[in-house]
């Protein structure tokens, strides 16, 4: 795995939002049937109430649908970031090395966090949960 990750070049896993390692699922928790999980209906009422949400921020700006789309000058008005949330991604762009191009997506798929929690603005723990969806910036 670690050879194959090795040809992947750092401007093309820029280019991937999110990035998580999946471990095996044990056999014993497969054959379950009393899942404790979420159920599909309620996490695809909460991803229709999020792009909802998106479209109706974005129905004044051209060409911009859902957060993926917003460039810079979109990305300052409708993703600002407080003190606290920008330090933490600093700090993170710091630690790990991240380009401009990995610290936008972050932002973007921290804003796409918070409007899967109704949130109006994004928080440090979607920061922080965004950071975290880039796994394989870790082993750079």
């Amino acid at each position: 795995m670690q050879r194959y990750r090795s040809r992947m070049s750092g401007p093309l896993l820029d280019r991937i939002d999110i990035h998580v390692e999946v471990p095996a699922v044990p056999v014993r928790e497969l054959a379950r049937r009393d899942a404790a999980g979420e159920p599909s209906v309620t996490i695809r009422a909460r991803v229709n109430a999020a792009r909802a949400i998106q479209q109706e921020r974005y129905h004044d700006v051209p060409g911009v649908h859902c957060n993926a789309h917003l460039g810079t000058r979109e990305m300052k008005k409708f993703c600002p970031l407080d003190d606290t949330s920008a330090s933490t991604l600093e700090r993170a762009l710091n630690m790990l090395g991240l380009s401009a191009r990995a610290y936008d997506r972050i932002i973007k798929v921290a804003r796409t966090i918070a409007d899967l929690a109704a949130a109006e603005n994004i928080q440090v723990d979607h920061i922080s949960e965004a950071i975290n969806y880039r796994a394989l910036d870790r082993h750079v």
